[in-house]
């Protein structure tokens, strides 16, 4: 008798509401609905250019899946491994440009446009020390692309679309602002910045584009913090420089010199004879590289390499990384006090793995 009686007990209780502590009942109720309320003529114009903006875009965007045959933890030996990301066309012949992390160690590459058709992709390039990658489908023409803007003007508060394929949910867009400049890529890529930004990046979105107002892209998403608030993107300056070195050979070739290096304290100033903490401390030198057949020695201060003045450690890895190797420059710096040229021929940077591996080789 109980549970016959709920369903009866519910509908008295439904069919009536309570206005200013009045019971009213539903069938009493105001059918009309409430007017929409008046949107500023300002925001409306804004809303219409961001929904119009993430359409254009959104053809040029494409979707990265990678096939790997390495083994992953608490997979059967051998069992493929799949990944997918984001990558954005840059070229209407069907350049793409995506992160290196997203193709690391692929058997094959299919890449599926905006309008839905699928193509092998081959990898022309990729640097894992700024995490950039570039593709080539063949097959299409006259494909929509994206043009790589200047990071350089970019301003923090300004507003940026992020978009890509965040945990396969394709073509999404999120919103957000640049929320900094200037944050170290890694300890392995000296000397470049990334663009942070609070608009969301997740697992996904790699190598997708952070697009400002204008609709150019003023960085390649590459990865984001643990809790998705924080994002960061590779700055499209670079990608311009690098891009055309992954088209033509493959990968990108840095400038090394072979230091260790540090910023100049107030302790330095009087052990080394100097009144500024600006230039880099060289706290060691690598034997036979670079620096060292050049005569740069250990307690000298840098100041500035072929011309370009040295405030700190950052400014000395970028210039060097990016100077062609085997080009010669002129190194000022102080030593004991007292001012120095000398020239010294830029080395080729070697990552760790192929390092060892041409030792190896000799052995």
């Amino acid at each position: 008798m109980r549970s016959a009686r709920m369903p009866i007990l519910l509908a008295l209780l439904l069919g009536f509401l309570a206005v200013d502590g009045a019971p009213v009942r539903a069938a009493d109720a105001p059918t009309k609905a409430a007017p929409a309320p008046a949107v500023a003529p300002e925001l409306a114009r804004f809303n219409d250019l961001l929904a119009g903006l993430a359409e254009s875009l959104k053809p040029a965007i494409v979707h990265v899946r990678v096939r790997r045959s390495a083994p992953v933890k608490d997979d059967q030996e051998g069992e493929p491994r799949r990944a997918a990301g984001t990558g954005f066309i840059i070229d209407p012949d069907g350049i793409i440009v995506t992160n290196a992390h997203v193709v690391e160690g692929a058997n094959s590459v299919q890449v599926r446009l905006f309008d839905g058709r699928r193509f092998g992709a081959r990898v022309m390039g990729k640097d894992n020390r700024v995490d950039i990658a570039v593709l080539k489908i063949d097959g299409a023409k006259s494909l929509p692309v994206l043009p790589l803007g200047d990071s350089n003007r970019v301003r923090v508060g300004e507003f940026v679309l992020a978009l890509g394929h965040p945990f396969g949910l394709e073509h999404s867009v999120s919103f957000g602002i640049v929320s900094r400049r200037g944050t170290p890529l890694t300890v392995a890529t000296p000397g470049f910045d990334f663009i942070q930004t609070d608009a969301a990046i997740n697992p996904g979105n790699s190598g997708g584009p952070l697009v400002n107002m204008a609709g150019e892209v003023i960085g390649i998403n590459s990865m984001a913090a643990r809790n998705g608030s924080i994002g960061f993107a590779i700055p499209s300056n670079l990608a311009k420089t690098l891009v055309p070195q992954l088209v033509a050979n493959g990968k990108v070739e840095w400038g090394w010199l072979g230091v260790s290096i540090s910023e100049i304290s107030d302790d330095d100033l009087d052990r080394l004879k100097l009144s500024e903490t600006k230039g880099v401390l060289i706290r060691a030198v690598v034997p036979g590289e670079p620096a060292d057949q050049g005569g740069v020695k250990a307690n000298d201060v840098i100041v500035a390499v072929d011309g370009n003045r040295l405030d700190g450690p950052r400014d000395l890895q970028r210039v060097v990384s990016s100077t062609p190797v085997g080009k010669r420059v002129r190194v000022v710096l102080f030593r004991e006090g007292k001012q120095t040229e000398i020239d010294v021929t830029i080395g080729r940077y070697k990552e760790p793995e192929a390092e060892k591996a041409e030792k190896a080789e000799k052995k």
